[in-house]
């Protein structure tokens, strides 16, 4: 009867379909350092560390003590006199440095100038030393220009003309010679570097004698330069002087002008005008106010007269009209037009009275702006004057000083202590060494450390949970076995094994995830293949065969069809021949496979299996086969290959994703989660398969994860 239902299928009329809640799209969690980890790192890494800073060391120590040429240290020790500067003081033509920092900083950079070396190398003639001369050097054969020559890249450079040879030897010179100044004190020392211990003495000295020359030098021309600067400048003053005095008798000849106190009178006089002006703006303003209420009013309303003017005789007059008298009423309404017409009048006269104001305010400011303005003019004509004359005098007075004194130049420094052979300061053949073996012991860290964090794989359960948002439901080690047909055997024959075991906490997760309605249609997937999904269904479906219900595994990945790699039998038919009704479901399945579990193999399509895993004949077999079996476990294709997957979840109670340890590109296996979300697919949790027990002792994990830890190894058998 069984295998009657299964060939005939009926077309059952289509049910509403309601697809499941997306799963919250994953964002990229905040990866925690462990501390601990970190350090398992290190240690894991520890040989490669060690090798990195041996080799360091061996190379740092390879050029101090044999590469490495000798350099020698002399100094040569100056002292400024220093004195405060001013603009035209003689003291400043003289002698004397400022003492503000930038001064002196700017002392030692005229030191180490262009100009002053260039002089140092020509009364030396370091040009002819090759030291400092770099063509006059036998070319390394090992130096970037002779490999890029040898190999035809570069043509031979020819002989270098005496002037470029000059500039380059300058440079060279200005790099061997550093200049710092003594904290708190006005001393110099001038610092020559080079390969000799009496050619770095006589260089330092030899700057030095430069140095005080040049500023006595340089002084001389500076008060030459004063003198004639002063000189123009005094008759320029005197002439502008005179100018002045000049513009001041025309304008008191041309001008009334008024002291400081008459003007201040005027300005009294405007604010008292301006204050008048603004209460007549203000009587103006409730004139207008009154007129505009009175014309308001309608004559013939007695009480609405009454109530605005408050007129005493209008209230006599209003009482006699109330009492009969009719002449009384033309007399109130005679007596309101001359109140009214009293009210225009007052309006204007407001006016008048504030125009008349308002011209006699302009006049008055029109007065005090043209004495102020002229006053001022006066004031600053005086002002000016007052400070040409100043200037004018004190001009004068430099000028007869620095003439007289013209001679009087001694330099701003002199020599303190002059170097002597210098003493070796490189290379400092321990540092060096020591800090070529820090530099290996960073690059043997950096290399660890970038070899754990960027990888692009997931090693651990925490790092697939957050950057799925899915809950990881089991962790299996990898298989101990060589090819597929050993699958079975070794399930059968190692039922404590921490991989078994793993399966079985798997399975436990799994039928956990529900326990009111625990899953019963299982299917299982990846992302791309070779990622033990396959393996992980057969375990999985063998597993739950243990609970002593019925289970049966189906083959939907009829593209590849892969059981028969891992199962002997020969079945006579597949899933296709099942729905499409050509054979009955117990003449398909393989039932002597193992106990309590029957197979079903796939088998070849005539059409898409996309189109017959869409079709109501699949959906109708699914809810066959959960009538017929407790477990029925799916293996799928890989999601982001075919669609099938998302087709066969439609049917699925649990959903199970296998993730490959340390080989699935994390993008992929989101891009796989994204593909089963976009049809509505609930992913149950996610599998972490194929773990490598050594691979995590190596990457650090391994006291930390369940079946490959150290402390689970008491637990399950070899």
């Amino acid at each position: 009867m069984q295998d009657e239902t299964v060939r005939k299928f009926p077309t059952p009329q289509q049910d509403p379909y309601t697809l499941a809640q997306p799963m919250a799209p994953a964002g990229k969690a905040q990866e925690d350092l462990d501390v601990t980890q970190l350090f398992r790192v290190i240690w894991v890494g520890r040989w490669l560390i060690l090798a990195c800073i041996l080799i360091a060391g061996l190379l740092g120590g390879y050029y101090a003590f044999v590469v490495a040429t000798p350099s020698y240290l002399a100094n040569t020790r100056l002292a400024l006199q220093v004195r405060s500067q001013q603009v035209v003081d003689l003291e400043s033509v003289i002698s004397g440095v400022s003492t503000e920092a930038a001064a002196i900083n700017t002392e030692l950079e005229v030191i180490r100038s262009r100009g002053l070396i260039a002089r140092l190398v020509d009364d030396m003639d370091l040009t002819a030393d090759p030291e400092f001369n770099t063509a006059l050097q036998e070319p390394s054969p090992w130096s970037v220009d002779a490999l890029t020559e040898r190999v035809g890249l570069t043509e031979t450079a020819g002989p270098v003309d005496p002037e470029t040879a000059r500039l380059r030897t300058i440079n060279t010179v200005r790099q061997a010679i550093s200049v710092t100044s003594k904290k708190a004190t006005y001393l110099f020392d001038i610092s020559v570097t080079t390969n000799g211990a009496l050619k770095s003495a006589m260089i330092a000295n030899r700057l030095a004698e430069l140095y005080i020359d040049d500023q006595v030098r340089i002084k001389f021309a500076a008060t030459e330069y004063a003198i004639s600067w002063l000189t123009e400048r005094v008759g320029e003053l005197e002439s502008e002087l005179k100018a002045k005095e000049d513009q001041i008798k025309e304008l008191r000849s041309e001008t009334e002008l008024v002291d400081a106190s008459a003007l201040e009178a005027l300005n009294i006089r405007s604010k008292e005008l301006r204050e008048r002006i603004d209460i007549a703006q203000s009587t103006l303003l409730q004139d207008r106010q009154n007129l505009a209420e009175l014309e308001a009013i309608d004559p013939a309303d007695t009480d609405e007269v009454l109530a605005v003017t408050g007129d005493p005789a209008l209230r006599r007059l209003a009482n006699d009209a109330r009492n009969g008298d009719t002449e009384a009423l033309e007399v109130f309404n005679a007596r309101f037009q001359s109140v009214l017409s009293t009210e225009r009048e007052a309006v204007e006269r407001s006016a008048a009275q504030i125009a008349a104001l308002e011209s006699n305010m302009e006049r008055l400011q029109e007065q005090i702006e043209n004495q102020r303005v002229d006053l001022a003019r006066l004031n600053q004509l005086v002002r000016e004057a007052d400070a040409t004359r100043v200037l004018y005098e004190t001009f004068l007075a430099r000028l007869k000083e620095t003439t007289i004194q013209s001679g009087l130049q001694q330099p701003d420094a002199r020599v303190l202590s002059e170097a002597t052979p210098g003493t070796m300061v490189a290379p400092r053949k321990m540092r060096i060494t020591a800090v070529s073996m820090i530099l290996g012991l960073l690059l043997g860290l950096a290399i660890v450390l970038v070899r754990q964090f960027m990888h692009d794989t997931f090693r651990t359960a925490d790092d697939l949970e957050q950057r799925s948002g899915l809950p990881v439901l089991g962790q299996v080690p990898k298989m101990p076995i060589r090819q597929r047909a050993e699958l079975l055997d070794y399930l059968r024959n190692n039922p404590t094994s921490a991989t078994v075991e793993a399966i079985r906490n798997l399975r436990t997760s799994l039928l956990l995830t529900n326990i009111d309605t625990p899953p019963q249609v299982i299917m299982v997937t990846s992302s791309i293949p070779g990622e033990g999904k396959t393996t992980q269904s057969i375990s999985l479906a063998q597993n739950l065969a243990g609970l002593g219900g019925r289970v049966l595994l189906i083959e939907c990945d009829i593209r590849r069809r892969t059981f028969s790699k891992y199962f002997e039998a020969n079945a006579k038919g597949g899933i296709v021949s099942v729905i499409s009704g050509d054979l009955a479901l117990s003449e398909a399945v393989l039932h002597d496979v193992f106990e309590n579990c029957d197979v079903l193999m796939g088998d070849n399509a005539k059409i898409s299996a996309a189109d017959l895993l869409s079709s109501e004949r699949f959906r109708h077999f699914i809810e066959f086969v959960r009538k017929q079996y407790d477990y029925v476990v799916i293996d799928t294709p890989p999601v982001l290959v075919v669609p099938d997957a998302r087709i066969v979840g439609q049917q699925a109670d649990a959903v199970l994703f296998s993730v490959r340890w340390d080989s699935t590109p994390k993008a992929q296996v989101l891009n796989g989660l994204r593909e089963l979300q976009s049809v509505g697919v609930k992913i149950n949790g996610v599998i972490l398969s194929n773990v490598d027990p050594r691979g995590m002792r190596r990457y650090g994990y391994d006291g930390q994860y369940g079946a490959y830890s150290r402390y689970g190894k008491t637990y399950y058998d070899a």
